[in-house]
């Protein structure tokens, strides 16, 4: 009976090793921590301190700098980025600093450590990115672009293959906006900040404006609806004039 019982435990631990090492080898590897959501990092310079965030969603990012306290506008770039080992690759599609860059590629080496990013590189504040929103998403988490606007009862629509663009880009709980012309090179205006999107309601919290400083700080909420990947968005506009979006999810 003991020797019975023996060959049947020794049996089933056998049968136990094998599947997990059955299960191990076909698993995954450990992963690098993503990039994937929102980032930000604070400086402390000269003439005032500064706030620098990063959003990463999908294929698509914007990098902007503004003043802490004020708000005040400083600079934004952004378009596809790729990361490849410990190399992140930006491809400008804007890029208010310095136009001439856009169409350009930037290589940058980073190094993270579970919610703390670093990048290195000419010319890049010095300093730990912290996390914001990493694992987070909400109905609307990803880029978009403007496609559509219903006036007098009528829509009109725009092809989102034109040169002139405006990019909205959400994390799981950070956006930004983004008019610019990647044919002429011109940059338009833009504005982000935190946002909130649940049960048909999209609330933005404005952090800074490039085009009224004055903005910053308003709360402005909307109704919004997802329907076959295109995102519409109505309510009033921030001069408190009706207005009806239609967006159209970035491949």
């Amino acid at each position: 009976m003991r020797s019975t019982i023996h060959r049947n435990f020794r049996g089933i631990w056998n049968m136990l090793i094998f599947v997990f090492f059955s299960i191990a080898a076909n698993a995954n590897p450990v992963m690098a921590p993503g990039l994937q959501g929102a980032w930000q990092l604070d400086t402390k310079e000269i003439d005032g301190k500064y706030t620098h965030v990063l959003l990463f969603s999908g294929a698509y990012f914007t990098w902007t700098t503004h003043e802490t306290e004020t708000g005040a506008f400083i600079m934004t770039r952004g378009g596809s980025w790729k990361k490849t080992g410990k190399k992140l690759e930006l491809m400008y599609e804007f890029h208010t600093i310095d136009s001439t860059k856009v169409g350009t590629k930037e290589v940058m080496k980073l190094s993270q450590k579970g919610n703390v990013t670093r990048f290195k590189g000419k010319g890049l504040p010095k300093g730990d990115w912290k996390g914001l929103d990493q694992g987070v998403a909400s109905p609307l988490t990803g880029a978009w672009l403007f496609s559509g606007r219903e006036r007098d009862g009528k829509m009109s629509r725009r092809s989102t293959d034109l040169p002139r663009k405006t990019m909205k880009i959400l994390t799981g709980s950070r956006f930004q906006w983004i008019a610019y012309n990647t044919e002429t090179k011109r940059f338009f205006g833009t504005g982000g900040g935190e946002y909130v999107a649940n049960d048909g309601k999209y609330t933005e919290n404005i952090r800074f404006f490039s085009r009224d400083v004055s903005r910053v700080g308003v709360k402005l909420g909307f109704k919004f609806d997802v329907k076959e990947k295109e995102w519409h968005h109505s309510g009033k506009s921030s001069k408190g004039d009706p207005m009806y979006e239609i967006w159209s999810k970035r491949k």
